[in-house]
């Protein structure tokens, strides 16, 4: 069957934008399966039409996965349709409506944060917005690695795969810089291309690396600087990264240190990607996967879930992501660009929900607040 890709944008106005093994509840007791309300049902309903929520780059811009991940998916089920839903404000469109107790007609939503589970709880309420995930129903969750688990302690969420956050730089102009405070000397004034942290998942996770480093006092103290130093704001990685860096507006762009093995694999000048670790420090950063609450089809995107964690669609997201799997054993096959190119930091951190629970969203507002308004590109 011949089949084009959907993808419905959705505008918004306003601001902003797993777990290996048994799921937790409020950070202690483990959570037995059968307590969860949402068994398997003896004739799954495969059929209908399936709706994702997700970002931009992963069903535009060159080589994306979304297409292929449509096609694949519905090889196994072909009564099905998918439709692709990127909405303006990513997960704060959807927030905005659970804040709201607005009707949400998709289904799965693919590629968010541990902070924005955190961001849910606070306003929209605690394990609320997504389903507590019955595990039974996803075979290959207890391949996933323990590290890049998302700690969410109403077992919403699992990891499909992850990067680590870092400098991408062109070391034709600048050397690396070694250290956070080096970002701030004339030598790279005017260099740099971020995200708001609000609206972009690299973004935020370079202002939380900045928190995790310094503490949320210095870090605003810092990002003040940054910005006097002459670091160019935009909303998104693609607005940065493709419309940016690529055309060489800066030598120096907040990216993913897995960004070589897209270099080598486009052909690009390999200079021009070299990645810089700033501290010895990279930011993990895995991206979630979870079903909405209300999802129109509870079956499909159950399916859907168990679809990306298997082997063969491992190795094709960690090949057109550019990312690092989820699945951690070897089933996935030998990945000789990443083993090449791909560089991992000498210390991965990263902030725990614990860590983001009561935080997150005032940080993100007061960023908006002090540096919103430097911000290049309009939405």
């Amino acid at each position: 069957m011949n089949r084009r890709t959907v993808v419905r944008t959705i505008g918004a106005a306003g601001a902003g934008v797993s777990l290996a093994g048994c799921f937790t509840r409020d950070g202690d007791e483990p959570v037995d399966d059968s307590e969860i309300d949402d068994p398997q049902p003896d004739e799954p309903d495969y059929g209908g039409t399936l709706r994702v929520a997700t970002y931009r780059s992963m069903v535009t811009g060159p080589n994306p996965a979304g297409p292929w991940l449509e096609e694949t998916f519905l090889e196994t089920y072909p009564d099905a349709d998918l439709e692709w839903v990127v909405p303006d404000d990513g997960v704060e469109h959807y927030i905005r409506r659970g804040e709201y107790d607005t009707t949400i007609d998709v289904d799965v939503l693919l590629g968010f944060t541990v902070g924005d589970l955190a961001r849910i709880d606070e306003r929209v309420g605690d394990g609320e917005l997504l389903r507590e995930l019955n595990l039974k129903r996803i075979d290959g969750h207890e391949r996933i690695r323990d590290e890049v688990a998302l700690d969410d302690p109403h077992g919403r969420a699992l990891a499909y795969d992850a990067g680590y956050v870092s400098l991408v730089y062109d070391e034709t102009v600048l050397e690396a810089p070694e250290t956070f405070d080096d970002l701030l000397a004339s030598a790279y004034a005017e260099t740099m291309l971020a995200q708001h942290p609000s609206h972009s998942l690299p973004g935020q996770a370079f202002f939380l690396w900045t928190i995790k480093t310094m503490g949320a006092a210095d870090a605003f103290t810092y990002w003040e600087d940054l910005v006097a130093n002459g670091v160019e704001l935009r909303n998104t990685w693609s607005g940065t990264y493709y419309d940016g860096y690529l055309h060489q507006t800066r030598p120096m762009v907040v990216s993913y240190s897995s960004d070589p093995v897209f270099a080598a694999s486009d052909g690009r000048d390999p200079a021009r990607h070299r990645v810089a670790f700033p501290n010895d420090e990279g930011y993990m950063l895995p991206e979630g996967m979870g079903i909405f609450e209300a999802a129109p089809e509870p079956d499909l995107a159950y399916a859907f879930l168990e679809f990306l964690l298997s082997s063969e669609t491992q190795l094709e997201l960690a090949r057109r992501n550019v990312q690092f799997p989820a699945v951690g054993d070897d089933s996935i096959g030998p990945r000789p660009l990443f083993e090449e190119d791909a560089r991992r930091p000498p210390d991965a951190i990263a902030t725990g929900y614990t860590d983001l629970q009561g935080q997150l969203e005032g940080w993100l507002t007061e960023w908006d607040e002090r540096f919103g308004s430097a911000v290049d590109d309009p939405r």
